[in-house]
């Protein structure tokens, strides 16, 4: 049944007029509570529901919040929008996610249909092909504010939400060199985002300054298959790394699979460490040491963020989220 004949039904039924049962089912304090539990009481007989998208065309006021990030596949990401959708049914919203498959022009395809959507705010984190913000920047023109998360652009003139890029390559790169690591493999990410410039310099600069003499070997695969490539490139050298940091999540999963098709004994052979959120190294035997970059904790920061937003804040913050060491067996 149409939601307006539904509502007209309930007025019908009660022989009251639209605007008193639709003011009833709104709590006004005009109605007498006898009439308001009347309706109550036949409005849940009837099942009946609020029309979201009539409210919304109405009042021009949404309660969805958009979300556009490279891949929902990523278990980083799968543990951010879980956090997200949390804090958001707390307060009364819903979420419209979009994948922009680490495409410039899906990511602006996505963001129309996400405008035709109403959506109140948008949590975003932008694709390896993106250098230009222009089209987010209008959304925040037309008071939707934009909070960016984890893969976050260069300018300063927008909300972040970002992970201790900087601290965690510096943690881990303390780690190794309190282990003696010598010669060392760093697998990076697509070498344009902003996290992976931070980690790379935060890395090699600890190492340069507290181990001058310690071989870093960086590389740049972008994915799991890229990754085990590298690795087995570098295992079959004759001179072996003695460890191998990973930039992140897919990054570990391929040098691991190259470590275990060349029967590398971890940690006297090789060792590992990683940036992570914290599950998929604990997969691993032995389990590796790794610093935290919670998709949990980004989440409820990002939330946090994009309420102060909509409640006037027209202010710009970056905000970053503290990472730890978690020992391993891997070191």
């Amino acid at each position: 049944m149409a939601q307006t004949s539904t509502l007209k039904q309930l007025a019908q039924i009660l022989n009251m007029s639209i605007s008193t049962v639709s003011r009833a089912l709104k709590n006004h304090p005009d109605i007498a509570e006898k009439t308001k539990q009347k309706v109550r009481e036949l409005a849940a007989s009837l099942e009946y529901e609020p029309n979201a998208y009539a409210i919304q065309l109405r009042t021009n006021v949404s309660n969805v919040l958009g979300i556009m990030i490279p891949t929902i596949t990523n278990f980083f990401y799968d543990t951010f929008i879980a956090s997200v959708e949390e804090e958001a049914r707390k307060a009364g919203y819903s979420l419209l996610i979009m994948q922009s498959g680490e495409s410039s022009e899906l990511e602006l395809n996505n963001l129309k249909l996400l405008k035709k959507n109403r959506i109140s705010g948008l949590f975003v984190a932008v694709t390896k092909e993106n250098n230009d913000i222009s089209a987010f920047e209008k959304l925040e023109e037309q008071n939707i504010p934009v909070v960016y998360i984890d893969r976050v652009p260069h300018a300063d003139n927008c909300n972040k939400i970002c992970l201790a890029d900087k601290e965690s390559a510096t943690m881990a790169a303390h780690a190794l060199i309190q282990h003696n690591k010598k010669n060392i493999l760093a697998l990076f990410g697509y070498p344009n985002l902003t996290i992976t410039e931070k980690r790379l310099a935060a890395f090699t600069q600890t190492i340069n300054e507290y181990a001058p003499k310690t071989k870093v070997h960086c590389r740049f695969p972008d994915q799991t298959k890229a990754a085990k490539k590298e690795t087995l490139h570098f295992l079959n050298a004759q001179q072996k790394p003695d460890a191998i940091f990973c930039m992140g999540d897919q990054i570990l999963m391929g040098a691991m699979q190259a470590l275990y098709e060349k029967q590398i004994d971890i940690p006297k052979q090789t060792a590992v460490i990683s940036i992570s959120n914290g599950f998929i190294p604990t997969l691993f035997k032995p389990t590796i040491t790794y610093i935290e970059t919670s998709g949990q904790k980004l989440g409820k920061y990002a939330f946090k963020r994009m309420m102060e937003c909509l409640n006037g804040d027209a202010s710009f913050k970056e905000i970053v989220v503290p990472s730890i060491l978690v020992q391993g067996q891997s070191l």
